[in-house]
């Protein structure tokens, strides 16, 4: 039983992107309230036909939207040709339905998003394992919307018991492909933390950072690795360990590791404990931060968070500014 990368696939689509701000959510002046969201469509293949950004006291627990929004965002998709609606904000499996239902479109949220641009990123047997894990978390509550993404789970011919209701059926599946999953990262995880602690006689050092810092540029200039470098979200899933000799002669290891964001599901972090294990062992991180975009302090900010809920935030750090111009250097004492 498998889920094909398609399952989650919003490539070659026409989106519209939408977002709620309550009061108190602060607008940055320097950028768009919905520029991640448009970068990690286009990252994901999506052609961004439009934009929407409805201010609120609170979110609606029905549409998320005001229901007069998202009959507004229905006119709004007719009009634009969209095939599909992407929010900034996870949704709940019954916000996603009644949005579905007024608008009569596919909505996804943006956990669902980023799980496909790790399906597309995803080249090596682990990250794989780790993405399809990451996806049936997040598919599980979701099982009443999802029956076409459930189609593609072979193996359900074939095992119903004699009047059992087929979302049961699916239910039984997730379950046990989640288990399989798991037990399967667990060896790999078991392994990997093998591999890490075999290096204690080298200085380790992991580089960290906010997605298309340019983590992935400094490892090649580092190390004689040729690391895959691409201007987008994501770039870097697996982990590369290479060596590196310093003109002194001293010897140590440097790791490059997968980038991450705001609000980054938290699923995914655990899916890809593994990945991450180089940076929970590392003697030293290297915090690497793109000096040129507006919202750099956020994005700092955000990495810290993630480094703490993986108790990294005891291990000694060197912030690493990157991209950086003269005309940015203002960046730095704002």
């Amino acid at each position: 039983m498998k889920l094909k990368e398609t399952a989650f696939t919003v490539r070659a689509e026409r989106a519209i992107l939408f977002r709620v701000m309550v009061s108190g959510d602060r607008c940055d002046d320097d950028e768009p309230p919905l520029e991640e969201l448009r970068r990690l469509a286009e990252t994901a293949g999506a052609t961004v036909v439009h934009q929407v950004v409805q201010k609120r006291m609170h979110i609606d627990p029905v549409y998320y939207l005001g229901k007069g929004k998202a009959n507004e965002l229905s006119l709004i998709s007719k009009e634009m040709d969209a095939d599909v609606l992407i929010c900034d904000d996870d949704l709940t499996p019954a916000q996603v339905r009644n949005l579905e239902k007024v608008i009569g479109m596919k909505v996804i949220d943006r956990s669902e998003l980023i799980l496909d641009i790790f399906a597309t990123r995803a080249k090596t047997f682990q990250a794989k394992l780790q993405v399809e894990l990451a996806q049936l978390e997040y598919t599980r509550p979701r099982l009443k919307r999802m029956w076409t993404h459930l189609s593609r789970i072979e193996g359900g011919i074939g095992t119903r018991g004699p009047g059992e209701k087929q979302l049961e059926v699916d239910k039984r599946i997730v379950l046990k492909k989640i288990h399989d999953l798991r037990k399967k990262m667990n060896e790999i995880e078991k392994r990997q933390e093998r591999l890490v602690s075999s290096r204690n006689e080298f200085f380790t050092v992991s580089l960290v950072g906010y997605t298309n810092a340019g983590k992935s540029t400094l490892m090649n200039a580092l190390t004689a690795v040729d690391t895959f470098v691409e201007d987008k979200l994501f770039a870097t899933l697996d982990t590369k360990t290479s060596g590196c000799q310093l003109e002194s002669g001293q010897k140590f290891l440097v790791s490059d590791t997968v980038g991450f964001i705001r609000k980054l599901p938290h699923h995914l972090i655990a899916s890809f404990k593994a990945t991450l294990e180089e940076a929970r062992h590392a003697d030293l991180l290297l915090h690497v931060a793109d000096i040129s975009s507006p919202l750099v302090h956020k994005q700092i900010e955000a990495v810290s968070a993630v480094l703490k809920e993986l108790n990294c935030d005891k291990t000694p750090a060197i912030m690493v500014f990157n991209k950086w111009m003269p005309c940015l250097i203002h960046q730095l004492s704002l």
